[in-house]
């Protein structure tokens, strides 16, 4: 079947995604020389439906690409405080006069902003020249000077916009009543994965917040380190974020050990004096407190800064108040950077992954498998890997293994990074796309089939190699570190947590494959599909493991966990007498 051409979608704000109903997008694109164009989102996020493996030959860009015309759009924006019954068309001639605006949309946090990008980057200094520090007849402003600015009337009484006040762009994920009514309007499970995907996926308006986020962390974080780039690595940019999740970005100071050759020719050699400690983790550490203290002492709008060196990666954790992300500075970390461009890789070979992928996460948090607060759960970079492991071994493979990526990787995509390999083809438009045709709705119910009759007490996922293999160690979930292969990325997970996994896959697997038997109308007031996987024990409507004890159990499910009993070791029921959930195939 072939795809259904809703790609668009994907640039529109949450309550812009209705079925049938698609009113223009809240943001204002207009075209200037030499800037990105309003499609980069596309890029970022991939098509939003496809049936098939079959993909548009549209050419991406690579990974980095993106990210540097990310950076480049996020240095020439600003962002701006209005108030509340602000004039759009003043306000716009106003910026105007300082260099022609590209781009601008407003967003509601604690207030009204605006994010205005324009077509120069002299713009903004213009408009900086033009800006005064506010004086305080109780307090002392510091005066630092930021790309955050705070706009104000001069005569409020006359420039009251005569027009309804601004449109504003949802930077929030729906709520669960939402969620339950869009998925309701959906005619198949393969729809309800999609709608759920773009309901969920960051917007355009997100990402470019997200960038200038960093952008401004990066102004502050320059006066001591003039040429550190900040940059933003996981969910915000590797195309598996969803509208709410927290910004985790990284001080990279690579290029300011980087020489200009051609200024360092004949006998001498100039280096910088600079202090020594006894170690990168130190210098690590006393980087990120530096860097901890600017914050909160002169980052407009950073509040609630905490100081977290003595953890395994020391980092600076803030709220960032004016955009309304929670985030998380690190330092050096290449590693994690380069982490989200395989995942960005993937995520764009074939855009049922990003649908499966977004289903689980949100599948496992409705069962509070997943968790804002560290402790024993799985993790969502666990959970993605686990698809990308599935969707490797399904026949013929929907995505190739990591290994065959660095096979077919060129002399410039050779990358070694703290002594591991970190190898792998940069270009997404020289993999030779799957051949596999499989539907999601089949896809997601064989991943639940597939984990919840996983041999977890013996093997591994792996997907360099994209194969089951012995466990190193006795860890509940052993799942491979991609780059550091002797680490293991689900150490944290207990074995209660992963018995729950086990047991809820089981159990959605069986209610999906009655939805085979027995399909709902879509009118249905009860839901059905996805819709009744995510519905929380104590909801109001039956949850998901009432509905497993009031049918019974399917002969092949029935037959798999037979067989289990009778080929395990060990005892089916505990001392007490309660029946044990076994993870072993």
């Amino acid at each position: 079947m072939a795809a259904r051409g809703v790609g668009f979608l994907t640039r529109l704000p949450v309550c812009s995604q209705r079925r049938n109903r698609i009113p223009r997008s809240f943001s204002r694109h207009l075209s200037c020389p030499g800037t990105i164009a309003a499609s980069v989102g596309s890029e970022e996020q991939p098509s939003a439906v496809a049936e098939t493996g079959i993909e548009d030959k549209t050419l991406q860009k690579k990974f980095s690409e993106v990210q540097k015309e990310r950076r480049e759009q996020a240095q020439r924006t600003v962002l701006i405080h209005c108030p509340n019954n602000i004039n759009e068309k003043k306000f716009l001639k106003y910026l105007s006069q300082h260099g022609p605006v590209n781009n601008h949309f407003f967003y509601e946090s604690f207030g009204l902003f605006a994010v205005v990008e324009f077509c120069q980057k002299d713009s903004i200094n213009s408009l900086q020249n033009g800006t005064h520090t506010p004086t305080q007849s109780t307090e002392a402003a510091i005066p630092f000077k930021s790309r955050f600015l705070n706009l104000r009337l001069k005569n409020p009484s006359s420039q009251v916009s005569a027009q309804p006040f601004v449109r504003t762009t949802n930077q929030s994920p729906p709520s669960s009543k939402k969620l339950f009514e869009l998925l309701s309007y959906a005619e198949s499970i393969e729809e309800q994965l999609n709608t759920l995907l773009q309901a969920f996926q960051l917007t355009e308006e997100n990402v470019r917040l997200r960038h200038l986020t960093c952008s401004l962390i990066e102004d502050i974080a320059a006066a001591y380190f003039p040429s550190c780039v900040i940059r933003p690595f996981g969910s915000s940019v590797n195309t598996f974020g969803k509208l709410g999740c927290d910004l985790d970005m990284f001080l990279d100071l690579d290029e300011t050990g980087k020489l200009d050759v051609h200024k360092n020719t004949g006998n001498f050699l100039m280096e910088f004096k600079v202090k020594n400690v006894p170690s990168e983790r130190i210098a690590t550490q006393k980087i990120l407190s530096v860097i901890g203290e600017c914050l909160d002492n002169f980052g407009p709008g950073c509040v609630g800064v905490q100081k977290i060196l003595n953890a395994r990666c020391p980092l600076v954790r803030f709220s960032h108040q004016a955009s309304g992300f929670q985030c998380d500075l690190t330092a050096n970390n290449s590693i994690a950077l380069k982490s989200s461009e395989l995942l960005y890789i993937y995520g764009s070979l074939d855009s049922r992954v990003r649908a499966l992928v977004f289903s689980v996460r949100c599948w496992a948090r409705a069962h509070s498998l997943t968790s804002s607060i560290p402790g024993a759960w799985i993790t969502n970079f666990s959970l993605t890997v686990m698809v990308i492991f599935f969707l490797q071994r399904r026949s013929p493979p929907i995505l190739p293994t990591l290994d065959s990526l660095k096979s077919i990787a060129d002399a410039e995509d050779r990358c070694i990074l703290e002594g591991n390999n970190c190898t792998f083809i940069q270009d997404v438009n020289k993999i030779q796309p799957s051949g596999n045709t499989e539907t999601l709705e089949l896809l997601i119910k064989e991943f639940f089939e597939y984990f919840g009759n996983f041999a977890f007490n013996k093997n591994s996922i792996n997907i360099r190699q994209g194969r089951e293999q012995n466990k190193p160690d006795s860890s509940p979930l052993y799942i491979q570190n991609p780059f550091e292969t002797s680490l293991n990325i689900s150490k944290n997970v207990s074995q209660n947590q992963l018995q729950k996994f086990v047991e809820l896959a089981r159990d959605s697997a069986w209610i999906l494959e009655q939805e085979d038997k027995n399909q709902p109308f879509s009118s249905s007031r009860q839901p059905w599909g996805l819709a009744a996987l995510l519905l929380p024990p104590g909801s109001g409507h039956t949850s998901l493991s009432r509905q497993k004890k009031k049918k019974p159990m399917s002969e092949k499910v029935k037959g798999l966990l037979a067989s289990i009993k009778s080929n395990s070791p060990d005892r089916s029921t505990d001392t007490s007498g309660k029946r044990t959930i076994s993870t072993q195939a």
